[in-house]
């Protein structure tokens, strides 16, 4: 059977952006954001600046910030960054060849260049959940990676039915990674051609262990914690979810703050890794 991967588009970043100081910056300034472009091509600049805004609702109502009637205006505005190519936005940022866009979560920046419609529909989404959610949760709870990546693939909507055919896929190879394994993994450093010894499920309800390219590796993570993010919000709402999310940005860990949201549905993670493995034999 052939093997499915989905394309991580960006890299995430927690230091200051090397953005090239001599480089001349046009602004277009919205509600929420402004959008600083080098090229000449305004138009690309109002697109994004709409899309943001769009988003900027959308995943403010998913993760309950429209309480907040001050977030992201005026000096908080989050600024978006486009270069005119591809080259001068790897120069300029110092980004891997690789990667489409980089994001930093102190400054509430973006930066990408103009790339078109999978910009506009994968990764400014996918990077301003990042922003929003961080800006609620903090950097100082117990939030694992899986829900931080979880929540930001859950709001790129075009591309929920491509991950949930592929989810069902890696569902029939027996190719799950447990969450407890999950909860300890760090797919962050591992490299696209690394060879990994992880542990999956096998065919008679067991755990295996397999050698995984890093690419597939990461690329079954990502999958699963959209779906784990899913999950949560699909079979149980978005309002336990805010609940959940709450509870992480008031110091809680992972277990007390799935017991307080979901107290009696979900009691623990052993709970929660066996409702949503049963959920994603059913999809």
């Amino acid at each position: 059977m052939k093997k499915k991967t989905l394309t991580i588009l960006a890299v995430l970043i927690f230091f200051a952006l090397p953005l090239s100081a001599q480089t001349k910056w046009s602004e277009l300034k919205s509600d929420h954001f402004i959008v600083e472009y080098s090229g000449t091509n305004r138009d690309f600049a109002r697109q994004v600046s709409d899309a943001a805004e769009k988003y900027y609702s959308s995943i403010a109502e998913d993760l309950g910030y429209t309480r907040y009637s001050n977030f992201w205006n005026w000096e908080n505005r989050v600024r978006i960054y486009i270069y005119p190519d591809h080259d001068s936005f790897v120069a300029a940022s110092g980004a891997k060849q690789w990667s489409h866009g980089i994001a930093d979560y102190q400054k509430k920046e973006i930066v990408s260049y103009e790339w078109g419609k999978d910009f506009l529909d994968v990764l400014l989404p996918h990077e301003l959940t990042h922003l929003i959610f961080r800006d609620f949760v903090g950097f100082r709870g117990d939030v694992p990676l899986w829900l931080d990546e979880g929540v930001a693939q859950w709001e790129e909507k075009t591309l929920r039915a491509r991950r949930l055919e592929n989810l069902r896929d890696i569902v029939r190879r027996n190719m799950l990674i447990p969450l407890q394994i999950m909860m300890n993994l760090d797919i962050r450093g591992i490299k696209k051609d690394d060879i990994v010894n992880i542990r999956v499920e096998s065919e008679n309800g067991g755990l295996k262990t397999m050698p995984l390219k890093g690419e597939e590796l990461v690329s079954i993570y990502y999958l699963q914690a959209f779906s784990l993010v899913g999950f949560l919000i699909g079979e149980f709402g978005t309002d336990k979810f805010i609940v959940f999310c709450r509870q992480l940005r008031d110091g809680n860990n992972l277990s007390d703050a799935l017991r307080h949201a979901y107290p009696t549905e979900i009691r623990s993670l052993a709970d929660l890794d066996k409702k949503w493995t049963d959920y994603l034999r059913q999809i």
